[in-house]
C-alpha cells in the first residue's frame, strides 16, 4: 500500500480490526519513511451487481451511493453512521445471496423502506418522498397513513 502523502511503498499495518460484522477489516498504516498514519478497508470483492432502473437503463450497484441517500435522509436525526453501514450491508448481504447478477431498483428502494421505517420514521418519511417522487400533499399524505397503519399493527400484533 503505497503512501499518500510521499507516495513510498514502505508502509506497516499498525493495527488491524474486523469491522461491519468480519464484511472488512480496517488497517491502520504508517509510512516508514514519512510517518504519516492513514486508514485503509479491505473488503471482500463480489461480482459486479446491476441495477435495472425504472426506465430500463442498468448500472453498477454502488454501495457509496447508497450510503450517501442515506445520509441525506438521515440529516438530523438520531441515526448514527453504524446503524447506516449495517443497514446497507444487510441489503448487501441479502442482494448477493439472491445469486442473481440484475437487481431492479424498485426492489433496492423497497428494501431501503422496509429498514430504514424501523430505524427512524423521519428519515423514512424523507427518503420516501424523494424515492415514491410525491408529487401533491395528497400522495405524501397517503403514504403517512400507511405508515400509522403499520406501526399500529405492530404495536397490537
Amino acid at each position: 500500500m503505497k503512501c499518500s502523502q510521499c507516495n513510498s511503498d514502505d508502509t506497516k499495518v499498525i493495527e488491524s480490526r474486523d469491522v461491519a460484522d468480519g464484511e472488512s477489516v480496517r488497517r491502520r498504516r504508517a509510512c516508514v519513511v514519512c510517518g504519516y498514519r492513514f486508514t485503509t478497508y479491505e473488503r471482500l470483492e463480489r461480482p459486479q451487481l446491476i441495477v435495472v432502473k425504472n426506465d430500463g437503463t442498468r448500472q453498477l450497484f454502488s454501495r457509496q451511493k447508497l450510503l450517501a441517500g442515506l445520509y441525506r435522509a438521515c440529516e438530523k436525526t438520531s441515526v448514527t453512521s453504524m446503524q447506516l453501514e449495517k443497514l446497507v450491508q444487510s441489503i448487501e448481504h441479502e442482494l448477493y445471496a439472491c445469486a442473481d447478477s440484475e437487481v431492479s431498483s424498485r426492489k433496492v428502494g423497497e428494501m431501503v423502506m422496509d429498514r430504514l421505517s424501523a430505524l427512524d420514521e423521519v428519515a423514512y418519511v424523507r427518503f420516501a418522498s424523494v424515492y415514491r417522487r410525491f408529487t401533491d400533499i395528497a400522495s405524501f399524505e397517503q403514504e403517512l397513513s400507511h405508515m400509522r397503519e403499520r406501526r399500529a399493527h405492530d404495536t397490537l400484533g
